[in-house]
């Protein structure tokens, strides 16, 4: 187990190194381990290496010209200069939340980012302004559509953070896939199996492999096959991908650029980068923050008090697993593969900076 503070630090310490500023070192381990903290290893400190390796690959720019290219009193387009995803989604973010404040409601499309970790940070940035956050990314195309061989989308998560008054907030945090590459990468990495519904082989049939998206599989949208819903997974990615693309010229489909240095970018001169799509709404645009925080907190305790099946002791709100990780991870420690460290401590002495 590893302190919080021990591997924040780490983290701050090598994006400084590599050439950030104060702040965006900061914010950098701020968003990868908050993914530790609620239990989202996928996108956590294992995304340094990918990170570290864009960089070297002159794909990441470490200081930014993060510029606004259009802009209402409740919307603007920003362009990231191939940013780190998470130093140009706090910026748009925060400008979401900042035309909030001024009209209502503020919404911010994003183009020539890059991947910015877990989707729900950006959303609950808006809870302690009494606003509702909503947040969508697409990714790199490594999802086949349904009755598709070819992989067309990313994993592409939308995140929802609504405030309550006594009850912990609503958050839903979901990859329009069953599951997220990171989390792949982690089953390969222990030796186990996906599970039925998760992948599919290079000839579209299912796959238990976690490693067949290098052999030419793909991962399915959620559901998993049409029985199941799939095509209903694949109208949700289609959703994050259009929000995310069409409205400010950012890379959409096949186009949105690897978040691997491995994977070569395909080249699309109409468009930029990987997009994102931010929305703030201030509750009290539509009604008295008190009354509906109230009601809030009435309707997730419907679902809470809920009758559990069996087998399970209780009903379930979106976000309580990754705020019960929150609080036991922060005082008993964060648990990381020894694989992990070596990775990272392998980079360390690239930078030659003290390991973990």
């Amino acid at each position: 187990m590893y302190t919080y503070q021990l591997l924040h630090d780490f983290t701050k310490k090598l994006f400084l190194t590599i050439g950030c500023s104060n702040e965006d070192a900061t914010t950098v381990a701020d968003v990868l381990l908050a993914a530790e903290l609620r239990g989202i290893e996928s996108h956590g400190m294992l995304r340094i290496a990918d990170y570290y390796n864009l960089w070297k690959n002159k794909r990441i720019t470490v200081n930014p010209n993060i510029t606004v290219v259009h802009e209402t009193p409740s919307t603007a387009v920003v362009d990231g200069d191939s940013g780190l995803g998470m130093v140009v989604g706090k910026k748009a973010m925060l400008l979401a939340i900042e035309k909030a404040k001024a009209v209502g409601t503020g919404w911010v499309s994003v183009r020539n980012s890059n991947h910015f970790g877990i989707a729900g940070f950006y959303s609950m940035m808006a809870l302690q302004n009494d606003m509702i956050g909503i947040t969508m990314t697409n990714a790199n195309p490594l999802v086949a559509p349904t009755f598709s061989v070819d992989r067309l989308l990313g994993t592409n998560p939308i995140a929802v953070a609504i405030p309550a008054d006594k009850q912990p907030a609503y958050v839903a945090d979901f990859a329009t896939t069953p599951i997220a590459r990171g989390k792949l990468d982690l089953m390969h990495k222990k030796g186990l199996k996906a599970p039925d519904g998760y992948v599919q082989d290079k000839s579209g049939k299912s796959s238990n492999d976690p490693n067949i998206l290098t052999q030419g599989g793909a991962i399915v949208p959620l559901g998993g096959d049409y029985l199941h819903g799939s095509h209903k997974g694949y109208c949700l990615g289609s959703i994050v991908d259009l929000f995310s693309s069409m409205l400010s010229g950012a890379g959409y489909g096949p186009w949105v650029p690897p978040s691997v240095a491995y994977l070569p970018v395909k080249e699309n001169p109409d468009v930029k980068g990987t997009g994102h799509f931010f929305g703030a709404m201030r509750i009290d645009a539509f009604r008295p923050a008190s009354e509906f925080k109230e009601m809030m907190d009435k309707w997730i305790l419907t679902f809470r008090n809920s009758n559990p099946t069996e087998g399970h002791e209780k009903v379930l709100v979106p976000g309580d697993p990754e705020r019960e990780n929150e609080i036991k991870r922060m005082k008993e420690g964060i648990p990381v593969m020894p694989l992990l460290i070596e990775k990272v401590n392998e980079i360390a002495d690239e930078l030659k900076i003290e390991k973990i």
